[in-house]
């Protein structure tokens, strides 16, 4: 049996002769969240593998660039049997929870901010691309940046694509103008949440409340298990940490606090298994059968290192659900959704941006005040 469980703006003050004309445009912030994003339509694909492919396979498997296309092609091929024909053709709702997360979180921020925080998206492999909302940053006058990858926790692996991103939009700004004038003042980047207190009783919480709610009901605690799910991800990748260590260090918090009082508990890592290259385990169906096999009667799956729902956490986990039913059909099986738009997250992802907009703002304040002092 599957069973699934889901879940001011202020105005800027008007302009006077002190320190409130610091609120002019001079020191906006563009927040940019940065996710992989989903392609809309099939035929898209095949870019989107492309992409994929030199930002990210291209980190852990020595793919050559003029391969890049041809390996899009065979991956999107696979993609639109996986997606198309086995599930149905099945689109992914990240884009349009995408879009929600940047809503409230701007919400959030300009609550307190006003409107010289604005809160863009882009997206790595599709439309918006995140180069082409940084150059419509730069054209709008944006004179602070704050890079926010958000999806997975894995901020040392997936987060450095935003960041070389970016970098390639400032290069080729840099080589139409002088080298000194950069499109930007200040940059600032929010790194992975894995450790964030209260990312992690956020998570804590929303399990505790599908346990609560009948989902466990007829079982003891020692039958019941919990798989927390995480990207999966390689050893090693070009020198650079991968998300197994961040994904490994959410998981440890959250169990910490669950495996008292449920103890069957573990990781799961949703994994996209590549020829030679050793990726992070428990998967998650070798995660359900120890469980299984150590007396679990109940499992419950919940996403830890995604905040925004997508193919990953949908068809990778009933895919697995599936297969485990086959094998173990008296097992019960809950999938339980992502943060997504859980207005307590919206809080905490605009908390978690505070200090760096504070500090981008203190430091145009205080270049500002030279320049007119200068004059």
């Amino acid at each position: 049996m599957i069973t699934h469980q889901s879940q001011a703006t202020q105005p800027v003050a008007p302009p006077n002769d002190n320190s409130e004309t610091l609120l002019l445009p001079a020191n906006r912030v563009a927040v940019l969240l940065a996710g992989y994003g989903e392609v809309q339509s099939y035929r898209d694909l095949s870019s989107y593998n492309q992409a994929a492919t030199k930002y990210i396979a291209s980190q852990f498997v020595a793919i050559p660039k003029w391969l890049y296309p041809l390996a899009g092609w065979l991956l999107a091929l696979q993609d639109w049997y996986n997606f198309g024909v086995k599930h149905h053709h099945f689109m992914s709702p990240e884009n349009e929870m995408f879009e929600k997360q940047r809503l409230g979180i701007e919400e959030e921020l300009q609550t307190r901010w006003g409107n010289p925080v604005q809160v863009f998206k882009g997206f790595y492999f599709c439309e918006p691309f995140v180069q082409k909302v940084v150059a419509d940053i730069i054209q709008q006058g944006f004179e602070n940046l704050l890079i926010y990858p958000l999806l997975v926790v894995d901020s040392a692996f997936t987060g450095k694509i935003a960041v070389e991103q970016v970098n390639e939009v400032i290069a080729v700004t840099e080589s139409d103008n002088e080298l000194q004038h950069s499109p930007f003042k200040k940059i600032r980047y929010i790194p992975a949440f894995a450790t964030e207190p209260a990312y992690i009783d956020l998570l804590v919480r929303q399990i505790k409340e599908a346990l609560n709610q009948s989902l466990a009901s007829g079982f003891f605690e020692s039958q019941i298990s919990i798989i927390l799910t995480v990207h999966g991800g390689p050893e090693k990748a070009k020198g650079l940490l991968t998300g197994v260590i961040d994904g490994q260090a959410l998981y440890d918090r959250v169990s910490a606090q669950l495996q008292h009082e449920y103890p069957l508990i573990s990781i799961g890592w949703i994994n996209h298994d590549t020829p030679f290259v050793n990726w992070s385990q428990p998967n998650l169906k070798q995660a359900a059968k120890n469980l299984i096999e150590s007396g679990a009667k109940t499992i419950l799956f919940k996403p830890l290192g995604w905040v925004t729902e997508n193919y990953e956490t949908i068809l990778d986990v009933e895919d697995a659900i599936k297969s485990l039913q086959r094998q173990y059909p008296t097992v019960t099986y809950t999938r339980l959704d992502c943060v997504n738009d859980d207005p307590e997250f919206m809080k905490i992802a605009a908390e978690w941006a505070n200090p760096h907009i504070e500090a981008m703002m203190s430091v145009s304040q205080r270049n500002e005040y030279v320049e007119t002092s200068g004059a």
